[in-house]
């Protein structure tokens, strides 16, 4: 792999190979599919920014639901 980099024009994770192809990730369909609230949500655009790689990991080879269940902290609004 050469790179891992969050494309804000596109609102991609791409991966970038040394044999030229590429894996682009659509973090919008992503986060429809697998959070269903506003923390996971949250919990998921930290990983997109901040470690895009892990990001890529866990969705490709994860499973991102558990993952979101398991680090989700939420808190209700009084």
């Amino acid at each position: 792999m050469l790179s891992c980099e969050f494309n804000i024009d596109t609102a991609c994770v791409e991966l970038k190979y040394s044999d030229g192809t590429m894996i682009s990730i659509d973090t919008i369909a992503v986060e429809n599919e697998v959070a269903d609230n506003m923390y996971q949500r949250s919990e998921l655009d930290w990983l997109i920014y901040n470690a895009p790689l892990e990001y890529a990991d866990l969705i490709l080879n994860g499973d991102p639901e558990t993952y979101l269940k398991t680090v989700t902290e939420y808190k209700l609004l009084d």
